[in-house]
């Protein structure tokens, strides 16, 4: 309900993911999940959100690929 708001959010997330990206994103602890996964999960913090993303070694080169936006507030243990 607040347009203001939501683009200072999407503002933030944006500049958090460039700047991950371009500082080595597989540099930074992973997160442990319960599940088995082919490409690890790892995590940045934005206000009161995580963004969560694996990073996916192709021929032309490594791809950062978000995978979740949450809450601070929801259960990580019943959405991963």
């Amino acid at each position: 309900m607040n347009p203001s708001a939501a683009n200072d959010l999407i503002d933030s997330v944006e500049a958090a993911i460039y700047e991950r990206l371009n500082n080595s994103p597989e540099a930074f602890e992973q997160y442990l999940s319960k599940k088995q996964r082919l490409h690890p999960y790892y995590r940045i913090y934005v206000k009161n959100y995580v963004i969560y993303y694996v990073v996916i070694h192709t021929s032309e080169g490594p791809v950062m690929e978000v995978r979740r936006l949450l809450n601070n507030r929801q259960s990580k243990e019943t959405i991963l």
